[in-house]
């Protein structure tokens, strides 16, 4: 019989990460949020594109060059339809592109909060063991065992208590992990089989959603 509750938490962050720029307007660093709108400009048969940013304080305006000189022809159909339209979708893979970012500013500031989509895999009467897989499109500034203490209502100090115990496990495995962020394809196993709160644990971790 199995006894694993299998469930799969989908984690999205809810705004993007934020460059600190010298403002004009407000004369001196200011981080700086994504509009989401893209400008394209055309020069002959050659299109400059930039991703359009504004201070969180003025409003004051800063091009993010998102490439420069570049033929139509170089670009595919689909990357020139989401330009044209600033598609939000695609906008959003270039708001979180960090390394681009941190090409244009030595600060980049990412906020912690989130949303968490939860999804039930597989259940089972009797379970002992809680399995969480971790889905993770864009990173997300946040400890796991800040997520785990939140999303299943116990204390960190419980969850190091069961790591220490053998309790708590990771797939795949550092020593540290729980002191690193949550990373795609993750998963994570806990026995609860001797717990006494088993089920309202079971219970915080198949919400629907939290955040």
């Amino acid at each position: 019989m199995c006894n694993i509750l299998q469930v799969r938490w989908t984690i999205s962050p809810k705004t993007s990460p934020q460059p600190w720029i010298a403002c004009s307007g407000c004369g001196c660093q200011r981080p700086f949020r994504s509009s989401g709108k893209v400008r394209l400009n055309a020069n002959g048969k050659r299109l400059d594109a930039w991703l359009v940013y504004k201070c969180i304080n003025c409003d004051k305006t800063w091009n993010r060059t998102l490439f420069e000189r570049r033929t139509v022809q170089d670009l595919s159909p689909s990357t020139l339809e989401a330009l044209q339209h600033s598609d939000p979708d695609w906008v959003r893979a270039q708001e979180f592109d960090l390394d681009g970012l941190k090409r244009n500013a030595k600060r980049v500031e990412e906020p912690p909060d989130a949303t968490i989509w939860k999804e039930m895999v597989q259940e089972a009467r009797h379970w002992g063991l809680l399995e969480i897989e971790i889905s993770v499109e864009f990173p997300v500034n946040l400890r796991l065992d800040r997520l785990l203490a939140s999303e299943l209502a116990i204390s960190r100090s419980r969850l190091q208590a069961l790591k220490d115990g053998a309790k708590l496990k990771a797939h795949p495995d550092r020593s540290d992990f729980l002191r690193h962020r949550p990373k795609d394809g993750m998963r994570i196993t806990l026995d609860l089989s001797e717990v006494v709160d088993r089920q309202a644990i079971g219970e915080a971790a198949t919400n629907r959603e939290r955040g």
